[in-house]
């Protein structure tokens, strides 16, 4: 099976610093640290130190939160270290600020591929769409999306199959009580009305036997007081 495609796409060039003055001082120099630190974050992670990116990421992020590329590039130091829910999360963060079809695209391609690895399929075919209305000729995407459709129905089939399996367990349960108790049924003696009535005289005899028993014992011990009293 062709493995899964990857694109995790550090850039190198830096955003602007939304509307701060370069003749302004302080803004100059927030600007000045925002482009370092971005440019030793790329460094780091090119270099595999993906930990040391993501600080120096967020380092950045602390200077401009709302910079779209120390997102982008923050998902993907995480992306590298399975950090997929976070990972995720600025990928979305940036995909949302991008304005470049281009990047807007990169951004979503990454973002399902974070959330492909969650198992979230209906969310990842979804981020794989998005990156192919911004770049419909991307192939790398169009095969990540394909791929996750067909786990979608791996998965969908699946839980159809086990929910099949579980009715006809019911069934054949409900079946298997429902012999048993025929064949319980089954097994009970038959009794026929003539042998019913018999067993219902036999036992009305015995009773009226009993009785009899009792009222000549009972005759018998008032003739001795009589006798006694003679």
């Amino acid at each position: 099976m062709k493995t899964i495609v990857l694109s995790l796409i550090i850039s190198l060039l830096v955003a602007n610093l939304h509307g701060q003055d370069d003749n302004e001082t302080g803004a100059h120099d927030n600007q000045r640290d925002f482009r370092r630190l971005v440019r030793e974050g790329n460094r780091q992670f090119n270099a595999g130190r993906v930990e040391d990116a993501e600080r120096s990421y967020r380092r950045a992020l602390n200077i401009d939160d709302r910079s779209n590329l120390a997102a982008f590039n923050l998902g993907s130091a995480l992306y590298r270290q399975q950090r997929f829910d976070e990972a995720g999360r600025e990928f979305e963060r940036a995909a949302s600020e991008m304005t470049d079809r281009m990047d807007k695209a990169r951004a979503y391609h990454n973002l399902g591929n974070s959330l492909l690895r969650q198992q979230k399929l209906q969310e990842s075919i979804e981020a794989y769409k998005q990156s192919l209305r911004n770049n419909p000729n991307d192939m790398e995407t169009k095969y990540n999306l394909s791929y996750a459709l067909n786990l979608l129905r791996q998965q969908e089939q699946q839980e159809q199959d086990n929910e099949d399996n579980q009715d006809q367990q019911n069934q054949d349960q409900n079946q298997q009580s429902q012999q048993d108790q025929n064949r319980n049924e089954n097994q009970q003696p038959q009794i026929s009305p003539e042998d019913a009535q018999r067993m219902l005289d036999a036992i009305a005899e015995e009773e009226r036997e009993l009785l009899e028993r009792l009222q000549q014992q009972e005759r018998a011990g008032q003739r001795r007081d009589i006798e006694r009293n003679w």
